[in-house]
Order: C-alpha cells, then sequence, then structure tokens
C-alpha cells in the first residue's frame, strides 16, 4: 500500500506544481496585454498557446452582460486553478496519508 500512497503524493506535488505555473502563466498574460505585445514575440506566442485553451472557453461561456469590455476570463480560470489546488491536491494528500497509516 505505501507504494500506492507514494504514487498518490508524487501525482499530488507534480499537479501542484503544473497548476501553480499555469496560474503564473495565465497573470503574465493578463499584464503583458495591458501593454500591446508584439504578436511575434516567441515568448508572448508561447503563453498564448499555453493559456488560450483555458481562457477561450471560459469566454465562450461568459453571458454578453458580463462583456464590459474587460476580460474577466483571467480571474475565473485562476479562481478555478486555486479550486483544483485546493480541493484535487489536498484530496490526493490526504488518501496517501490515509493509505499510509492503513498499511
Amino acid at each position: 500500500m505505501f507504494i500506492l500512497a507514494n504514487l498518490l503524493a508524487a501525482v499530488a506535488q507534480v499537479l501542484d506544481i503544473g497548476l501553480t505555473v499555469l496560474y503564473w502563466f495565465i497573470i503574465i498574460r493578463a499584464l503583458i496585454s495591458w501593454v500591446n505585445p508584439d504578436p511575434y514575440n516567441p515568448i508572448v506566442r508561447m503563453l498564448q498557446s499555453v493559456t488560450e485553451p483555458i481562457l477561450y472557453p471560459i469566454r465562450r461561456i461568459l453571458p454578453f452582460a458580463l462583456n464590459l469590455g474587460i476580460d474577466i476570463s483571467p480571474i475565473i480560470a485562476i479562481l478555478a486553478l486555486m479550486f483544483l489546488k485546493s480541493f484535487l491536491v489536498r484530496t490526493l494528500l490526504d488518501v496517501s496519508s490515509r493509505l499510509i497509516q492503513k498499511g
């Protein structure tokens, strides 16, 4: 059982790091959008290619009433990432610790 517990703990840590990196990518993209970046810059293109699959569905779901000229999809994405970190990562770590206690 300790092997499964260690595997779950490792998955939780990797997921935590991945969600944190994605969190910062979204924040950086939102900040860069304020200064009209060069669309051919490789860093800007990388940020857009990483964050657009997350932000586009949120923009599509938002009702037109909330479209006030300000893109709030990064805020919603950040809140969703924070929820995933709080729920999913902690759940995996809790399951891992309970498996260790049982074994």
